[in-house]
């Protein structure tokens, strides 16, 4: 996503309240405008951060509404420019006749995000936490919302920009090395620099388990529900969602897409993926639902395998399931123990017994659930982060491990400091600056317009 203009030239103006009906309506403008369109529609503009009562009137000078006006002068304002905010009742006709008269003056309608990607650009936010204000917003558990206001916070800014603080800092240390290296001063003998690399790969691959926890809090536990056909998949589904998503019938392949549902099990928000019967079929219909099934399995987090209790498991049957064997996702689940009277609930071999017909087990199955998300003990401390943070992640913990192989194995000084260098790039990409306006249009175009 592209702006028009250059956004330091330009006021823009949206409104930044839901959609439909409400008590309060909220129109936001920002930009070099702000004073001007304050004058105009209400008659003057009120001190900086003190609420005052006006009318909102046309350029008539006829009332449109009554309300709050609110002025932020930059750069201590959201977006880090001057903002003024109409705050008058929530009715859509009401909304749209002030901010037609907005633009009338001059305003630009925002794009999706730009108030927040202004924010940014003025260094209000770094990269990281603006993604918190989406997700913020789009929170769908308490927990959830409370690790996107950490990283609001810049909790986890500050983690990373200390993992970067370290980095310049070790490879001061391994330059020196290299630039007083006539001098018969060797910097890497005493063993300094091999244990603090190995201090700063230790924090790092656990920050990289934390943010996978708060990658889960702010897109929701992928959780992919497999087996044979008919053996209760779609019930599954139907009793974690608490209504029914999945047609439920009697006859083998039913399902023939994946179907996806979000729901929020103990305050872990979970978007449950029941995928077709994976079988060997002449079905051309079904045999799409069987490569979608597999192509939903290579990017969740969880896969349920279900089997009728006492029943053999497909995975170790069918060998249209061979690839799954030995896969760490794998939870196991046997249902319909209430015709068996098998164990329900969370067995010695690590699997789980249930009747989604009886609504038995399914506390053993959540449970499990928070402990694959890594949050059975609640999400106290927690941030919310997103796929592109691990990325970042990942690729420099594969910089550091070839530092210190570097260091162990070729003692090559220049190739180390190499290796930290780039470490220290990429996770700089969290935070930003980025270059790409690629990446940076596909995060704000997420957002609403008034945001």
């Amino acid at each position: 996503m592209g702006f028009a203009v250059p956004p330091s030239t330009d006021t823009i103006a949206a409104i930044a309240t839901a959609p439909g009906r409400g008590g309060v309506g909220v129109i936001r403008i920002s930009g070099p405008l702000a004073v001007s369109v304050a004058e105009a529609v209400v008659g003057d503009c009120p001190p900086p951060r003190h609420a005052a009562y006006r009318r909102f009137v046309d350029a008539h000078r006829e009332a449109i509404d009554s309300g709050l006006v609110l002025y932020f002068p930059g750069p201590a304002s959201y977006t880090g420019e001057d903002v003024l905010e109409l705050q008058g009742h929530g009715g859509p006709v009401v909304l749209d006749a002030v901010l037609a008269r907005v633009l009338d003056l001059g305003c630009r309608a925002a794009e999706a995000g730009e108030f927040t990607r202004r924010a940014f650009e003025n260094q209000r936010l770094d990269l990281s936490q603006a993604e918190a204000v989406a997700d913020l917003i789009d929170a769908d558990s308490l927990a959830a919302a409370r690790a996107a206001q950490r990283s609001l916070s810049g909790a986890f800014s500050r983690r990373i920009d200390a993992f970067r603080d370290e980095l310049l800092s070790l490879r001061t240390w391994v330059e020196a090395s290299i630039d007083f290296a006539d001098e018969d001063i060797d910097f890497l003998a005493d063993g300094e620099v091999a244990r603090r690399l190995s201090i700063l790969l230790q924090h790092l691959q656990e920050l990289r388990r934390q943010t996978d926890r708060g990658r889960v809090l702010a897109e929701g536990l992928r959780v992919a529900i497999v087996g044979a056909p008919n053996v209760g998949k779609s019930s599954l589904l139907n009793a974690l969602a608490g209504h029914d998503a999945a047609i439920v019938t009697e006859i083998a392949g039913t399902t023939r897409d994946v179907l996806r549902e979000r729901v929020v099990l103990d305050g872990l928000s979970v978007l449950l993926l029941d995928t077709a019967g994976i079988r060997v079929t002449d079905d051309p219909i079904e045999q799409i639902g069987v490569q979608r099934a597999w192509a939903t399995l290579d990017d969740a987090d969880v896969v349920l395998v279900m089997s009728g209790d006492g029943q053999p498991s497909a995975i170790e049957t069918d060998s249209a399931f061979e690839r799954l064997r030995g896969d760490p996702r794998l939870l196991r689940l046997h249902n319909k123990c209430d015709l068996t009277a098998g164990v329900v609930g969370l067995r010695d071999d690590g699997s789980i017994g249930l009747s989604v017909l009886q609504g038995q087990g399914l506390d053993a199955l959540i449970k499990a659930l928070q402990q694959r998300a890594g949050l059975e003990g609640g999400a106290v401390g927690e941030f919310s982060a997103r796929r592109r943070h691990l990325d970042a992640i990942d690729r420099a913990l594969q910089g550091l491990e070839q530092a210190e192989i570097q260091l162990k194995v070729h003692q090559a000084p220049e190739l180390l400091a190499e290796d930290l260098a780039l470490a220290n790039r990429v996770l700089g990409e969290i935070n930003g600056p980025v270059d790409t306006e690629t990446l940076l249009g596909s995060i704000f175009s997420s957002f609403c317009v008034g945001k």
